[in-house]
């Protein structure tokens, strides 16, 4: 990443009805801009939803986005969500083989990282993982030396700390 880029997680409302997804993912296609991570869901009320989305970028180029953002007619609000003042996190769910030998290690992992063992078989243990991407990468990055049958992870989500709303 260059000196002049930075990261920015946007907390963004928006009405919950169909075509959103498409406009805002689109303006980003359009004006050539890339979404690192970006995760939907339905919020409290069940006509808002809220989109995380993390961007990278100069500041003039992440101060355009949220402008273009803005004038979107579904868009209700923005958020910036910034380290100090807001909680991150992320999922991610990873299926490692593992026979009898790997079990071990990887349980100690699990619990090194409070992990949680969603899934076992004869060949296979799922592990699921809630956490701030260090975190995470750390995580996989332990994972190394054992063989990932398949890898998912969620992208960020958050909201700010204290009892300040998006919404009020």
């Amino acid at each position: 990443m260059s000196v002049d880029n930075k990261r920015m997680v946007l907390s963004i409302l928006v009405d919950n009805t169909s075509g959103v997804l498409s406009r805002v993912a689109g303006l980003f296609s359009r004006r050539g801009y890339n979404i690192d991570s970006l995760t939907v869901g339905e919020t409290e009320h069940p006509d808002i939803s809220r989109m995380t989305v993390v961007a990278r970028g100069e500041d003039s180029v992440l101060e355009q986005i949220t402008k273009q953002l803005s004038k979107l007619e579904d868009v209700k609000e923005i958020v910036e969500l910034e380290r100090d003042t807001s909680v991150c996190r992320e999922l991610v769910l990873v299926k490692v083989a593992a026979g009898i030998a790997e079990r071990t290690e990887l349980n100690t992992i699990a619990n090194i990282f409070r992990a949680n063992v969603v899934d076992v078989s004869s060949e296979i243990m799922m592990m699921e993982m809630t956490g701030t991407i260090s975190k995470i990468d750390a995580f996989i990055k332990l994972l190394d030396g054992f063989e990932i049958k398949e890898l998912v992870r969620t992208g960020i989500t958050g909201l700010t700390r204290g009892s300040d709303s998006i919404a009020d």
